[in-house]
């Protein structure tokens, strides 16, 4: 239970496109898809090579959503190559360095930082995109919202700030900031909305009540979440709700391809995908072919309308499963649910037993003794082990409730996930937390033993 009250009526950026039919969306998309293609097709020397590659000499060549396939998909590691061949910024520009006004890069945390530019336009087309994020959490120009992000290279919540400027709403940086200043600024300006990582959510409200502040008497009645899968993670989405007597979206986006998707007021349906500003695709990982709805796929994402450095076929990593029908709240646009299954390449086999980190962390947010965890990957006999360490709430004094939570724990994951995990535990305040990208799953040449 909320300790504030909401209005639940469904809200929208721009409620024509949101709403309309499939056929209609399908046609918007397609005319959108010839533009981008016609625009890049001879100015653009990544993509003129891969089309070449491929046979494709002529954008005439690709007269419907059928031929669009032909297109070769894109991996990241093809950026990140080409880059290394051309830098600084590789060959994916479809105009002169001077035309372009932003520069952004990716976290770097699985490897070199993959740097994106876009010009006024492109930038553009991203805030707008983030404006169809807030139409679904019902954000309005009337709104206050609070960034407690760094604002350094990586793009974060760059893109979210622009989209409230778009908005009309009142912004608030929070970077330069530490988090007893961020809870205190928010005491003192009162904003409506907080934007953040679901991680960080938590950490300022942990650290709320350490100062002994309830943020869920504070003035926020919304928090945004990107950056991470825990805000479509029930139990993480159920404790930041509880925390802030807030009601929780989520959204995602990469550098790469702006924001993609958002959740709105109908309830736990799934999470948007913008198919306005988008084409999507649900492929195979192994065949690249096209997976019904209902079963799991990788996302693959064309970004219709950011024509400065574009993503073409882009295979994301993300294991989705979708939903065509119409939602509750009226919008025509597919819905992931349960949002980001997990991540291709962050699928853990345990004793034959496929395990994603977010069905992991799902278990271990529904213990509110559990303040923070961290999962360790390490090698037995050529097979992969877990290593669960559990920072135990400082309320928990005696060893024979901290050993029945862990055993209580452990039997969860049993039931639940069919896997044998050893757990021990740690002080409290004693490992990480995270104001961006969370890093909870570590691999390690030997488990830490306690």
């Amino acid at each position: 239970m909320l300790a504030k009250e909401f209005q639940n009526q469904y809200t929208y950026y721009d409620k024509d496109v949101e709403t309309c039919s499939r056929e209609a969306l399908l046609d918007l998309q397609l005319d959108k898809l010839k533009k981008l293609l016609a625009h890049v097709w001879d100015s653009h020397g990544f993509y003129a090579n891969k089309w070449k590659a491929a046979g494709l000499s002529n954008v005439k060549d690709i007269a419907g959503i059928g031929d669009f396939k032909k297109l070769p998909l894109t991996k990241k590691s093809e950026y990140v190559q080409d880059q290394a061949e051309n830098p600084p910024y590789g060959t994916n520009l479809t105009y002169d360095i001077e035309n372009y006004v932003r520069f952004h890069q990716t976290s770097g945390t699985t490897g070199k930082p993959l740097k994106w530019l876009d010009t006024t336009e492109s930038w553009d087309n991203w805030a707008r995109c983030w404006c169809f994020v807030y139409g679904g959490a019902g954000v309005t120009a009337a709104d206050r919202i609070f960034f407690p992000f760094s604002f350094g290279p990586f793009v974060g919540f760059w893109s979210a700030f622009e989209g409230a400027r778009k908005l009309g709403a009142l912004a608030f940086p929070g970077g330069g900031q530490d988090t007893v200043t961020r809870i205190n600024f928010i005491l003192e300006n009162k904003p409506t909305v907080i934007c953040s990582t679901p991680s960080y959510a938590l950490r300022l409200a942990e650290a709320a009540l350490e100062m002994g502040i309830d943020l869920s008497k504070s003035s926020v009645q919304k928090t945004i979440h990107a950056g991470e899968p825990g805000a479509s993670i029930p139990a993480t989405k159920k404790k930041i709700e509880t925390l802030w007597g807030a009601k929780c979206y989520d959204h995602h986006g990469m550098t790469e391809t702006g924001a993609m998707s958002f959740t709105c007021n109908a309830g736990p349906q799934g999470v948007h995908l913008n198919e306005s500003e988008f084409y999507f695709e649900i492929l195979d990982p192994e065949t690249g072919l096209d997976v019904p709805d209902g079963q799991e796929g990788e996302l693959v994402v064309t970004n219709l309308g950011r024509w400065g450095m574009p993503v073409i076929r882009y295979r994301t990593g993300d294991k989705v499963k979708v939903n065509r029908n119409r939602c509750d709240c009226g919008r025509s646009f597919m819905r992931m649910e349960g949002g980001i299954l997990g991540r291709v390449d962050d699928m853990l086999i345990v004793r034959g037993v496929n395990v994603f980190p977010s069905a992991i962390e799902n278990i271990i947010r529904a213990y509110d003794q559990v303040s923070e965890f961290k999962v360790e990957v390490y090698k037995d006999k050529e097979m992969d082990e877990l290593n669960l360490l559990l920072e135990i709430d400082q309320n928990v004094h005696s060893q024979e409730e901290i050993a029945k939570l862990i055993r209580t724990v452990k039997e969860d994951l049993k039931a639940n996930l069919q896997i044998r995990v050893d757990i021990g535990h740690v002080p409290a305040g004693t490992l990480p937390r995270f104001e961006m990208k969370a890093k909870r799953v570590i691999r390690v040449e030997q488990p830490t033993k306690l």
